[in-house]
């Protein structure tokens, strides 16, 4: 990852610097694998099993040559009922916290993890090293150590697995559109954006008071979750990285918990200023407690037009030479899973691997600078963050 603290980009240099379509992967050149006959099956490993790791486990065995054979979770009640709902044999439903190293130790070619991301790191560290295919739900990572723990990873594997992050608008064409667009120019050099993620708040799993409750509660956890900012916000916040070639050199930032004060930790509004390279500053704001109101929204001002992007909603470009009407993403929290779980497992049976971890780190990282700088209540340089190997410790204490 490249720090642009001391880089000044030119408009030519922006342009050059987004990614866009395809591009967004890097597709590694083909190496010794396993060869896969048509009618051959893709065996899958499912880390996680709650209501998204079953959804995804089910995404997989309808769009994609392939069968779920093992699966983990922590809670025997949720590795059960993925089970039989993906028609998993009991012999290969794993509990426990480090169940996970039993599954990748069986025949699987690849494991979708799908678990708190807290455990990312780790789980997904230990199935390259098993030489698996690995499909990451985001964030990678709650903290920098965390999100350096992958990107090691990844490089020891040397281009000879797929790591495949799962980001929906990386993989929709209104968005890959939008992108192609800014890079030719459409906008102009970016002036300043707006990303926001504004929402009503999500169920609670069980009733809090025990450590068990903690981990089914896990996404109102800091350090399970990473807070709402690194665990749900990060998708607008990876759209105004991709927009705008790079990722912020600072950030300053506010927030607080007052509205969701029933269970947890994290907080429930962020308000985050960050600069990114040229002076371009990106208003951020979220939270997760409105009621009636819910936008996903990334929009960059340039000199020339605007594009508004929203997640579930209209994306399109308004600049002086002309239009672009592009369309709606109402479908894409499911089609931008399909994308990309048919990208990877193509990529698996061709033998060109997908690996789009440096974007998603960033992606991640940017997400943990905003969150650092509104904790402190003060401007956190990149640099500063990236010192910052204190991981966080959710301090569980199951058996």
């Amino acid at each position: 990852m490249e720090t642009y603290e001391r880089r000044s980009l030119s408009r030519r240099q922006f342009l050059e610097r987004a990614t866009v379509g395809t591009a967004a992967f890097t597709i590694l050149a083909p190496s010794a694998a396993r060869t896969y006959a048509a009618n051959d099956k893709l065996h899958l490993g499912l880390i996680g099993c709650g209501g998204r790791g079953t959804w995804i486990g089910q995404l997989f065995q309808e769009n994609s040559e392939t069968k779920v054979v093992a699966l983990h979770d922590y809670f025997r009640d949720r590795a059960e009922s993925a089970g039989k709902r993906l028609e998993v044999d009991a012999s290969r439903w794993y509990t426990g916290l480090d169940g996970y190293h039993e599954l990748l130790s069986g025949e699987v070619d690849a494991v979708a993890v799908e678990s708190p991301p807290y455990f990312h790191p780790q789980q997904s560290v230990a199935a390259l090293e098993a030489g698996k295919h690995v499909y990451l739900a985001k964030p990678i990572a709650v903290d920098v150590a965390g999100c350096l723990d992958i990107l090691k990873a990844s490089q020891r594997a040397g281009g000879r697995l797929s790591l495949l992050v799962d980001f929906q608008t990386r993989n929709n064409e209104l968005f890959r559109e939008a992108a192609r667009r800014i890079q030719a120019g459409m906008i102009g050099a970016p002036v300043c954006g707006q990303a926001y993620y504004h929402t009503g708040r999500l169920n609670v799993q069980a009733p809090p008071g025990t450590e068990e409750a903690r981990l089914r509660n896990w996404v109102f956890d800091k350090a399970l979750s990473g807070d709402i900012i690194v665990e749900q916000n990060i998708h607008v916040l990876d759209v105004a990285n991709w927009f705008l070639g790079g990722h912020p050199v600072k950030a300053h930032g506010y927030g607080g918990r007052k509205a969701r004060t029933d269970v947890g930790d994290c907080w429930d509004h962020f308000v985050v200023t960050y600069h990114y390279p040229n002076d371009v500053l990106l208003d951020f704001s979220s939270n997760q407690f409105v009621p009636g109101f819910n936008d996903l929204c990334t929009r960059i001002y340039g000199e020339k037009g605007t594009v508004d992007a929203h997640y579930g909603g209209p994306v399109s470009i308004n600049a002086k030479s002309e239009k672009w009407p592009g369309g709606t993403t109402d479908q894409i929290y499911r089609e931008g899973a399909v994308n990309n779980i048919k990208d990877f497992c193509a990529g698996i049976r061709k033998g060109q691997f997908l690996n789009n971890i440096e974007e998603s780190a960033n992606s991640t990282l940017t997400s943990i600078l905003g969150r650092m700088a509104a904790y402190k209540g003060r401007t956190v340089t990149w640099k500063e963050m990236m010192r910052d190997h204190k991981r966080l410790d959710p301090k569980l204490k199951l058996g």
